[in-house]
Formats: structure tokens, sequence, C-alpha cells
């Protein structure tokens, strides 16, 4: 068992059996005095077979530092491949909220189909740790291919649905009053006309009463720049305030994506900004170059041959998910600068750090 005392970004993160955590794509929920990290568990997926997922898998901790494995919540489905948790079905970004009026757990799951087409799945379960039932499978959240998402619960109770709209915009959809669908209002953010630019990845987080927004570029497990957005309302209009990621030189995130942003308890102003290092054997590869790709491939005077030179660097990538690495840093908050008018949310590089020393 190795015990840890603090959070060193990017290092290979072991659990208190000794084995890599996977809760990739992950989020953290803080429930009766306890952090549970859950997330896609990639420890079969090494990019050579057809594996996608095994299940959803969750850890608790009391210090954040070091966490117990709680063995897979959602397990994978071995026997149906028409499931939506077969192992080959692309199961992404898991999240929980809780429902105080039905007392239930609530979790989304993202399927990206054979097809292309993204649909969710929703399953309930009377305590985090299940065991989750499927209620709705094949949902079309407003008839939309529904891609990333964020699952939000604000003060009163209302619950709100962030998901990117498939290589086009971002939507926020209001929710049920059992958190299982949505009611048909919804808004519509961040309009644009392709990958690698349409906003997905994203994370919300409320700070000083107002509402922000973290999202990743369009680019597969290859990271971009991030990019966040603050509003007064959960339906905005959100105002795109930048980079987070102050002095990254890569414009790659430092190498990750955001998953999740969680405040941590007992502390003033101390968020927690989560993210995967999904391909940390490629730390080499340009975002330029794979920007280049994407405007390319969109545009109507197509360079073929260029394409051709550039595809060769990523045609042979191997998507080892199962070695991916964790990023976790804390957000700091600007006031308002000739700059930045609204303020600003930067995520600076630390090699390693203590949330105790943080207000």
């Amino acid at each position: 068992m190795k015990k840890y005392n603090s959070f060193r970004p990017g290092k290979v993160w072991l659990d208190t059996n000794g084995n890599r955590i996977q809760a990739h794509g992950g989020s953290v929920l803080y429930v009766d005095g306890t952090y549970y990290f859950y997330g896609e568990n990639k420890e079969k997926t090494d990019g050579k077979s057809s594996i996608w997922h095994w299940g959803v898998r969750c850890y608790s901790s009391q210090d954040l530092y070091n966490w117990e494995d709680l063995g897979i919540i959602i397990p994978p489905n071995l026997e149906d491949k028409s499931s939506p948790l077969h192992p080959e079905s692309c199961m992404d970004r898991p999240h929980i909220i809780y429902n105080k009026e039905t007392k239930k757990f609530v979790c989304w799951l993202k399927i990206m189909q054979k097809d292309e087409k993204q649909t969710e799945t929703v399953l309930i379960a009377d305590k985090i740790t299940g065991p989750y039932t499927i209620v709705k499978q094949g949902l079309q959240p407003l008839g939309m291919s529904a891609g990333d998402f964020d699952l939000v619960v604000s003060n009163d109770g209302k619950a709100y649905y962030y998901f990117d709209r498939v290589h086009s915009e971002m939507i926020c959809a209001e929710l049920t009053n059992d958190y299982t669908d949505v009611t048909g209002y919804y808004s519509t953010h961040f309009p644009q006309p392709h990958p690698p630019y349409v906003r997905e990845a994203v994370a919300h987080f409320t700070y000083n009463y107002k509402q922000y927004l973290i999202t990743s570029g369009t680019t597969g497990y290859l990271p971009n720049p991030s990019e966040v957005a603050v509003a007064d309302t959960f339906h905005g209009p959100f105002k795109v305030l930048g980079n987070p990621h102050r002095n990254d030189e890569t414009n790659t995130s430092f190498h990750s994506q955001i998953s999740c942003v969680f405040k941590v308890e007992g502390k003033k102003n101390l968020y927690i900004a989560c993210a995967d290092r999904w391909l940390p054997q490629y730390s080499e590869l340009k975002y330029e170059e794979y920007e280049e790709l994407f405007h390319l491939l969109f545009s109507e005077n197509k360079d073929e041959n260029r394409i051709k030179e550039l595809k060769k660097k990523y045609d042979n990538i191997v998507e080892n998910t199962s070695i991916a690495d964790y990023v976790w840093l804390p957000i700091r908050f600007e006031g308002p600068s000739e700059q930045h008018p609204d303020g600003m949310v930067y995520i600076d590089w630390l090699d390693e750090w203590k949330w105790e020393d943080w207000e």
C-alpha cells in the first residue's frame, strides 16, 4: 500500500492496493463526509482489442490523496452485445447526482453507437456504490445526438444537463424532477462550424454566484486548448474568458482534458480541476499540426498530399488508455482587470501541491 500526502499531476497514481486508479472521464462527489471518485474503468482497454471499457469503477477517500477501490459499481454486460454496457460499447463519462426528493442516485452514461449516433443510458440506485438499475437507454435528449456532458444540481434542487450537440454547439437542458430525462426546455451556446473548434468535455462549477463552464476542443484523445466561460445564470448567456491554462506553451491544457471541477469541503475558495492525460506516451505531438489537419479535412480545396503527410503521424497511434494518468490542479480566480474586465480563471502548472496549503 502506497501512502500519498500530496497531488503529483501527471504522475502514475495508485490506489491503496497498489493498482492504477481507473476512474477516467470521471467525477468526484462528496457524500456524508466521504469523497467518491468514479469513472470509466479502462483496465482492459489496451488499444489492441475491441474492449472500450470494463464498467464504472468507484473509489473513496477522506484526504483526496489516498483512494480505496470500492470495485465496479456498474459492471459490464458480457452476455448481450447490443447492451450499452457491453465492453465493446463506447461508454463514456459517467455522471452521478443525488435526488433529494426521490432519494435516488441517478447516473447518466454517454453511449457512442457504431453509426456514430450518440445516446444516453440512465440508471438509478439507492446508494452511490449501487447496485444500479437501467431505467432508460437509447435516449436522444431533445431528439439530438448528445456527446460529452455534465450534470448539475442547483441549490433549489433543479437539475441541468450540459452536453455537446455533436459537432455543432453546447446545449443546457433542464432535467425532469426525477433527473432521468429532459423537460424540453433548453438553451444553446458556443456554435462552431466543425472540429476541432466545436466545444466538448464540458465541466461546470458555481463560484461567487456565477456559473462557469470549462470546455475542450474536439480532437478525440489528442489534447487541445481549454476554454472557460462565465454567466449569471445556468442558461447564460455565457461570455468566453479564454484559455485558463496560463503559460501552457504546448497549447494542450498541459497534455490533458478536464472531466470535472469540484469544491473542496471546508475550504472557502478551493476548486480542483480534474483531468485525464489520456495518451501520456504521445506527449510530443503538437496541437498546431492536428489543428491544421482538421482544417484541411473540412476545407473545400483539400491539399491531399499534406493531409496524407499529417495523417501518418496519427494513423499509428495506439490508444492504450489503460495507462492514462491524471492531472489534478487548483483553480485560481482573479478579479476584473483591464485585460479581463469580467475577471479570469487560471489553472497553473504545479509539479506537486497540497490542498491544505490553499484557502
